[in-house]
């Protein structure tokens, strides 16, 4: 058939050929382009394997050892991916799932029973020697926990009274003393190999640097190598394949570079993939890189004013409520760029109904209640007493003299309501010594009996038996500037008389907030006059200093914020920001502070006995020795009722009963005020618009980023929908006719 084609088109004239060749042309286009729309149209895109995710991070490399992972760093990122542990969070449901292991529980919550699946092997395997995970590496990883020369106390006490057995080569069991619903969450700990670590005691551990920087795991991912470049350290993961896992994972290589600041990981962020924590600038933006896309998220984190209830001053819960109305979290929220406030430490519990937001006119009337005053309001309540004192019986005398000592104070009174033998000041009273009906006295101002001192005197009058018939309050000056103020002072508290009466007009009316207090004397307010610190009735001042850190930067920030909302309620505050680290970590194991700022992590269970239990309590101690390490209770607070409500937390697995308990809880704290909870920080990941399947969900840890890495991809390829293939182009064809 081609033959005869070939010899007919050679009779064909030129011109015909040309337009046979045009036709061709055109035929091969259009069916290009059908067979592209038809393409186009049955495909779509999926991920495909391969690739490279590179991530630039901010601060320093230690082990890679699940074990000492204790911040929520970068090193804890890494060690994530090498190491898996027995279960694991998931954030899309918020719930503890399997991982390596199936799980069990007995029905009194104190037996938990691991299962390890089939086939589990250690990175270190090859196929002529396969490394098994076993029940004893199970053993060997929690056991060295429990061991009391075990350099982490913090991961010790959460295996404190726990029995781990080896049941069989792939079972494991927990028996614990009593039941502990959140138990589930510590299984969360990589697991680690005993054949890497044998023969190494615990004490020295930490020495292990071999083994911590070319780690061995059964994670998702294997070390593959560690380089120290000119700008960072970079260690490079590889895909490690799982059979087990509900997923392959898509990327082939992961790599960390870490940097020692974020200046010089911007002076490389040509070169990343993402960013794993992207800080904020002086004015609380997120300072992100033009190419990447960014994703907030929180963690069950609450930055708060933890009160030391120890201090005296601030074991009124009336005073720590007026504290809590007058502070005011979004002005401070607004200064950070945050924007997550938070009232309860119980995060998993609902704010709705919350009755003690920012209300400063309440906060005034909980300070006042807790008997610290303006000292303005209490110089004029002293003032209002004395004029009430002084209006009363038969003394008329003016409650302010000015008189030189040696001068002597003429005081006369009506014969009437006094008999003879009456004193005055314990000076006899001179009776009609003119006939007019009236009596005279001369009271000194040099010394002896009767004599008015300097300062504020209490005039008695006394009859015959000495029992007081009356008396005065008079205050004596010879300074004529402090006359001056004296006698403004009496005229503004007959003001403020007529002006509560409401015997003068409302443009000359006056209230107590319109008084400050200067040198003792009350005077009228100025625009620049500052709020004075409140006194008790001992004349103490209300002072105390908020301790912070300097890490992180943002901390100053928000006491000096907090300061000065509180210094407008009449509170004199120190701030004071620690830059040492283990100086401030002394004075936290000290308690060596008034109001401490600072943040606490809760983790996936958001469990907070050993914040808000009375066990949790530093000892009241001179020695050093004898402080505890694992005192996480802040405030030194102590309630029957908490106690008994966070041990029901603990130990019942019924969530509707646990809800129950921690709404009863919140209530509690929100009574006694133990703090002023403030807000909880907002984190940002950037990645680059290359890379695709990026859910965070609701994180518990920074690293739990990576939990959902099983569906992050670089590469792309297109397949068929279904019930699609090339044969379906005609039917495809035929139906666009």
């Amino acid at each position: 058939m081609s033959v005869f084609l070939f010899h007919l088109i050679r009779f064909f004239t030129r011109w015909k050929r040309w337009a046979l060749g045009v036709l061709f042309l055109i035929f091969l286009s259009s069916f290009s382009i059908l067979l592209s729309r038809f393409y186009e149209q049955n495909t779509v895109r999926v991920p495909s394997s391969g690739g490279t995710y590179i991530e630039g991070s901010v601060g320093e490399l230690q082990l890679l050892i699940p074990w000492f992972t204790v911040t929520n760093d970068v090193n804890r990122d890494i060690v994530s991916l090498l190491f898996s542990g027995l279960l694991r969070y998931n954030p899309t449901t918020r719930k503890i799932e399997e991982d390596l292991a199936s799980l069990s529980v007995s029905a009194d919550g104190r037996v938990y029973t691991c299962i390890l699946k089939n086939g589990l092997l250690w990175h270190d395997s090859t196929e002529d020697n396969p490394h098994y995970v076993t029940a004893d590496d199970v053993v060997f990883t929690f056991t060295t926990i429990q061991d009391p020369q075990f350099p982490n106390g913090l991961l010790r006490q959460n295996f404190r009274g726990v029995s781990v057995i080896a049941i069989d080569d792939r079972t494991v069991q927990f028996r614990l003393e009593k039941p502990y619903s959140f138990f589930p969450s510590n299984l969360i700990l990589g697991i680690l190999p005993r054949r890497s670590f044998e023969g190494i005691p615990p004490q020295k551990l930490l020495q292990a640097v071999d083994i911590g920087l070319k780690p061995v795991g059964a994670g998702p991912y294997r070390f593959k190598s560690l380089v120290q470049t000119e700008l960072s350290t970079e260690v490079t993961l590889e895909r490690f394949p799982r059979t087990f896992d509900h997923a392959s994972y898509y990327l082939d290589r992961i790599i960390f570079r870490i940097f020692s600041s974020y200046t010089i990981l911007l002076s490389d962020v040509g070169n990343l993939d993402g960013i794993r924590l992207v800080p904020r600038g002086e004015n609380g933006e997120l300072a992100v890189p033009r190419r990447f896309q960014m994703v907030r998220y929180t963690l069950p984190q609450y930055v708060a004013l933890f009160f030391n209830l120890d201090r005296g001053v601030l074991n009124d819960p009336k005073l720590r409520l007026g504290l809590q109305l007058g502070t005011k979290k979004n002005d401070i929220l607004n200064v950070l760029g945050e924007s997550v406030v938070v009232d309860t430490p119980f995060l998993a519990v609902s704010t709705d109904d919350w009755r003690y937001q920012y209300d400063p006119a309440a906060a005034q009337g909980a300070l006042f209640a807790s008997e610290w005053y303006y000292p303005e309001k209490l110089r004029l309540q002293e003032l209002l007493e004395e004029k009430e004192a002084n209006d009363v019986g038969v003394l008329r005398i003016y409650p302010v003299v000015f008189l030189d000592t040696g001068a002597l104070l003429t005081v006369t009174g009506t014969l009437k309501g006094t008999k003879p033998g009456f004193r005055l000041n314990g000076l006899p009273l001179e009776h009609s010594p003119t006939l007019s009906g009236s009596w005279i006295i001369r009271l000194p101002t040099i010394s002896g009996t009767g004599s008015l001192q300097l300062g504020s005197n209490l005039v008695r009058l006394t009859d015959a038996k000495g029992r007081v018939q009356d008396s005065l309050y008079l205050w004596r000056t010879s300074d004529a500037a402090l006359y001056r103020r004296a006698m403004e002072e009496q005229r503004l508290v007959h003001q403020f008389l007529d002006s509560r009466a409401e015997k003068l007009p409302p443009e000359s009316r006056m209230s107590a907030a319109d008084l400050a207090l200067e040198f003792g004397f009350l005077r009228r307010r100025r625009p620049d006059d500052s709020i004075a610190p409140r006194v008790n009735r001992r004349g103490k001042r209300l002072s105390f200093t908020i301790l912070t850190s300097s890490s992180p930067p943002q901390y100053r920030r928000i006491a000096e914020s907090v300061a000065e909302q509180w210094k407008k309620l009449g509170v004199d505050v120190t701030v004071d920001v620690s830059d040492d680290r283990s100086t401030f970590e002394e004075r936290l194991l000290k308690r060596d502070y008034d109001v401490l700022l600072f943040g606490q992590s809760l983790l996936d269970n958001l469990d907070g006995y050993s914040y808000w239990h009375s066990s949790g309590i530093q000892k009241r101690t001179l020695l050093r020795t004898d402080l505890r390490l694992d005192a996480y209770n802040l405030s030194q607070y102590t309630s029957f009722e908490a106690d008994s409500l966070l041990e029901t937390v603990r130990g019942n697995r019924a969530e509707n009963e646990q809800y129950a308990a921690l709404r009863r809880l919140r209530d509690v704290l929100a009574k006694d005020v133990p703090a002023i909870f403030l807000y909880s920080p907002q984190y940002a990941f950037a990645y680059s618009k290359a890379l695709h399947g990026v859910v965070l969900g609701d994180l518990s840890l920074h690293s739990d980023r990576f939990l959902s890495l099983a569906q992050w991809y670089v590469k792309e390829r297109l397949v068929f929908i279904d019930d699609v293939s090339w044969l379906s182009f005609f039917p495809w064809l035929f139906r666009l006719w």
